[in-house]
């Protein structure tokens, strides 16, 4: 069924722009979710993370599904054997070097994963904007040679990380080009930054990006996916404490 809707959408927004009408700011927001979540992902991932003139590479293996379950293995030397779950809403890391699992929860989800960019939160989540935010198209801009369509995103819950966003969307392909995320109080906390996308199925999706934690001086992570694989099954065995400690 969401495949169908997905179909749709993307041929209605590619009409519009054919013919040089603008979406609605809710159409967007929707087209955006419809290229980037998921029923289900795997891939091979790597991680550069450039910090104060130091560089470090991580490497993993990740399976998610919907906004419920993930479960990623670190592969680099270094972080060998480290493993997260997120099963039911809760997240826990295991290492190998204590042979100890630990559940991540409160402030900590907002720490930096693995001395990156990306707050635990960040990796994790895989839920829409267009029921958790109100948006406003606020015209269009050139984004690193590319016309994009700007919206402002407002969050309908007090509980959101990132109380407001900032969203320049490709106006030929929809791909979602960059985004700013703010603070209550209106600071930019982070930046994130398209590098390349793919066709996959009836979508674009991101395969390679950027992202900025602002309160990090001289910082900046890069995410690359490799061997990706989108909404085939994935048994739920993945997703269990037994995988997290074996």
């Amino acid at each position: 069924m969401k495949t169908g809707i997905t179909v749709v959408l993307f041929v209605f927004l590619a009409v519009l722009s054919v013919y040089g009408q603008t979406p609605s700011a809710q159409e967007l927001l929707h087209q955006v979710d419809a290229n980037e979540i998921y029923r289900t992902i795997r891939y091979e991932g790597e991680m550069i993370i450039e910090y104060q003139g130091r560089r470090f590479v991580k490497t993993m293996n990740a399976q998610a599904r919907e906004n419920r379950d993930s479960f990623v293995e670190f592969t680099n030397a270094e972080d060998r054997g480290t493993k997260y779950l997120k099963q039911n809403g809760r997240l826990y890391v295991y290492s190998p070097d204590t042979e100890e699992v630990m559940l991540i929860s409160g402030h900590m989800l907002k720490e930096s994963m693995m001395g990156s960019d990306l707050s635990y939160e960040d990796t994790i989540e895989n839920e829409g904007l267009a029921g958790r935010y109100d948006a406003v198209l606020a015209g269009t801009e050139s984004y690193n040679g590319r016309s994009a369509w700007v919206l402002e995103l407002t969050a309908r819950r007090r509980t959101e990380s990132y109380p407001r966003r900032k969203l320049w969307i490709d106006t030929e392909n929809l791909d979602l080009l960059h985004y700013e995320l703010f603070a209550l109080s209106g600071a930019k906390l982070k930046e994130y930054s398209l590098i390349r996308a793919e066709r996959i199925g009836n979508r674009r999706f991101p395969v390679e990006s950027e992202m900025r934690d602002l309160l990090r001086r001289g910082s900046k992570t890069s995410f690359i996916l490799n061997s990706l694989v989108l909404d085939e099954p994935i048994p739920d065995s993945v997703f269990s404490m037994r995988n997290l400690e074996r």
